[in-house]
């Protein structure tokens, strides 16, 4: 008896310590990305070095190595993780719109959630719009741009039904145009500068919705604009 609880204890720390070896290299993981996120941030992923990123994370570039083999790997991983939070981000944003909400209500609770994710994870846009990146990531961006494309053009089309599906696309664009624009310099400002931009951002996408949706949704304020705090 005494026997088998010993090889049952054996067996028991046997599988306990690849569990915590696999717990100690997610953490490092997770730490290395954190590091690459700061330092493509602030000087961009073609200036990035694997070097640099390992100075971030306050490890060797040996034990770096232990984990990517190079910066182009650590961009996929990192730009991947992000892909998918944003995903689950804009299919709450675009979620379908109660007609007794407001246009003003709609595109403000929409912008927020998107920038709230963008100003959390600002390495995002420069892995998504910077020079030079691994082509993985430029087809990840070209895919999510699609399905971001589509879900806007199901959210106006449940807004203009009569809408003709070529119109229906270019609104789409337009708004997915007009966002991506405004976010560049939301993200170049800080403080109240930022919030003024965002202000400005929302602004410009009701005022170019508003003749198009008309009396279809309820109405907050009939000036049409995001009022100042």
């Amino acid at each position: 008896m005494s026997a088998n609880r010993e090889k049952d204890g054996q067996d028991g720390q046997e599988k306990e310590q690849p569990r915590r070896r696999q717990a100690r290299g997610e953490r490092r993981i997770a730490q290395l990305l954190e590091a690459a996120a700061a330092v493509f941030t602030t000087t961009g992923y073609s200036a990035a070095s694997t070097n640099a990123i390992a100075r971030e994370a306050g490890v060797s570039p040996g034990t770096l190595y232990q984990f990517f083999p190079n910066k182009e790997a650590i961009a996929i991983e990192l730009g991947g993780r992000l892909m998918r939070q944003m995903r689950e981000t804009y299919g709450e944003a675009l979620a379908p719109v109660d007609p007794t909400t407001s246009l003003e209500e709609a595109v403000t609770a929409a912008v927020d959630r998107l920038l709230a994710f963008n100003c959390d994870h600002p390495v995002f846009f420069t892995l998504m719009h910077g020079p030079d990146v691994p082509g993985r990531i430029a087809e990840d961006h070209d895919a999510l741009h699609a399905t971001l494309l589509s879900r806007i053009e199901a959210l106006l089309s449940s807004l203009l039904p009569d809408a003709d599906p070529a119109d229906l696309n270019r609104t789409a664009q337009m708004c997915l145009g007009l966002y991506k624009a405004g976010l560049e310099l939301v993200l170049a400002h800080e403080g109240a500068e930022r919030e003024a931009y965002v202000r400005e951002l929302k602004n410009v996408l009701i005022r170019y919705l508003a003749p198009l949706v008309g009396d279809r949704m309820g109405h907050a304020d009939t000036t049409g604009s995001v009022p100042t705090p």
